[in-house]
């Protein structure tokens, strides 16, 4: 049998003479069916973008249906206000009135009740690790304090430390250590055993185990109660302003309340969603950074 061989290195037969001709080589070879390769981080992005376009387009609608309520007589603006005669009341006081300096005084007092709260009820949950009779002690005197009502303590803490700054740091810092505390115990009580026994049989000393096991198996825990703090923090320093203050953001709305200006009732409230939301984003940064750094461990 003879051959002859075409372009792309195709080879044909040809048939003898007076046979019937033999049927074509294929001229191109048959693609098979490739799986498709999902990105999956790619589609997570779409999907965050997605999801924050949504937020954004939600937000847009309640405002301008609150804008367009009042303005029809759907909602009564005397109560309910507006956007635009909150934006404007804002405008006005932060130009020609105290609203930074209310914004500065709250937040303040929020942060260093947070960190000091925070702080302070970590190394508290940490110490019972030290000793279990301490531990068994002290815990149900934190339940009843976790269950007990602080705020119900804000007017004693203004009458001992007085209508300044430090009562509104006192009611945050009581309203986040016992959080704190019970998180750290937690994180205490849940450390394995075996890893305590495998560090002591490598001759490790008691404040080796603490520190390589103890304190980094507790972290988790401890950063999962910064989210719930900031929000507890933030309550406590306004909760103070209410009952005695001469500056913040909460005094600003009694005030408002007393002088029956509605506008700037709803300046304080607004400030206060943008301020809390503000310190939630900052304490979710630092938890990424606090798991980051565990991680790296």
């Amino acid at each position: 049998m003879e051959t002859v061989q075409k372009k792309a290195f195709v080879i044909h037969p040809i048939a003898p003479a007076g046979e019937p001709a033999l049927p074509a080589a294929p001229t191109a070879p048959v693609l098979k069916a490739v799986p498709l390769i999902i990105d999956e981080e790619t589609k997570e992005r779409r999907k965050l973008r997605i999801i924050r376009v949504l937020r954004l387009l939600a937000a847009v609608l309640i405002f301008v249906g609150w804008e367009v309520f009042t303005r029809v007589g759907l909602m009564d603006p005397y109560f309910w206000s507006s956007p635009g005669a909150i934006l404007k009341t804002t405008w006005t006081q932060m130009t020609e009135g105290k609203l930074l300096g209310d914004i500065a005084y709250t937040s303040s007092a929020t942060i260093l009740g947070f960190i000091s709260g925070t702080l302070c009820g970590a190394l508290l949950g940490l110490s019972f690790w030290w000793s279990r009779t301490y531990a068994g002690v002290s815990e149900p005197y934190l339940i009843i304090l976790n269950a007990m009502p602080k705020l119900a303590l804000a007017p004693v803490l203004v009458i001992l430390l007085g209508i300044g700054f430090f009562s509104k740091v006192a009611l945050a810092f009581s309203m986040t250590i016992v959080v704190s505390a019970l998180s750290a115990y937690s994180g205490v009580k849940s450390v394995d055993p075996d890893m305590e026994k495998l560090m002591y049989s490598l001759g490790a000393k008691r404040r080796q185990v603490f520190t390589k096991v103890v304190v980094p198996w507790s972290m988790p825990w401890i950063i999962s109660s910064l989210r719930i703090n900031i929000a507890l923090a933030l309550a406590g320093a306004i909760v103070g302003e209410f009952i005695a203050s001469r500056q913040g953001v909460g005094r600003m709305i009694m005030y408002a309340g007393t002088i029956l200006d509605i506008n700037l009732v709803w300046v304080g409230v607004v400030v206060l969603s943008v301020l809390s939301m503000a310190m939630y984003w900052g304490v979710v940064v630092l938890e990424k950074w606090l798991a980051k750094g565990l991680t790296k461990q």
